[in-house]
């Protein structure tokens, strides 16, 4: 059976994916309490990575595109966390969004905005969150964006 919030994502057209495993010796989540850590999620699409570097090669626009991507396997590791039941979050408490940009560009947060404002989208105010955006010289496997949360759930 299908809850309310993945629902809510098949209306969007969209499909939670299984949540990615961890690429090197760390876990995707953590669960303290009713706090869950997500690691940093990099964007894909189709199981390729979705590369490029914003203000050389990748619009503004591709790059929000990106962190949509982000944002869909952040709750994809929330649902993980959750044991398969994404009705258990409770809220988006914080983003870290890092762009994989030049030094002269300065459109990152308008980049992290494509899962900003995915997650208010899907979750309404539950998705509103705090939030940092920032540039980065170079993120693993050339990607675009990287994008890390911290979320609540019910326990």
């Amino acid at each position: 059976m299908t809850g309310r919030i993945e629902a809510r994502l098949a209306e969007m057209g969209v499909t939670l994916p299984d949540a990615p495993p961890p690429a090197a010796n760390y876990v995707p989540q953590v669960v303290v309490g009713d706090i869950v850590y997500v690691s940093g999620q990099v964007a894909m699409r189709d199981g390729a990575f979705v590369t490029g570097k914003l203000g050389a090669d990748m619009s503004v626009e591709d790059g929000a595109a990106a962190a949509r991507l982000c944002a869909i396997s952040l709750l994809a590791q929330v649902r993980a966390a959750c044991g398969g039941d994404l009705d258990r979050l409770v809220r988006v408490v914080k983003l870290t969004g890092f762009v994989n940009s030049t030094a002269d560009f300065g459109d990152q947060p308008k980049v992290v905005n494509g899962a900003s404002d995915f997650l208010v989208e899907a979750l309404g105010d539950a998705g509103r969150h705090a939030r940092s955006a920032v540039s980065a010289a170079s993120l693993p496997f050339g990607v675009a964006v990287e994008i890390e949360g911290i979320f609540q759930i019910r326990s």
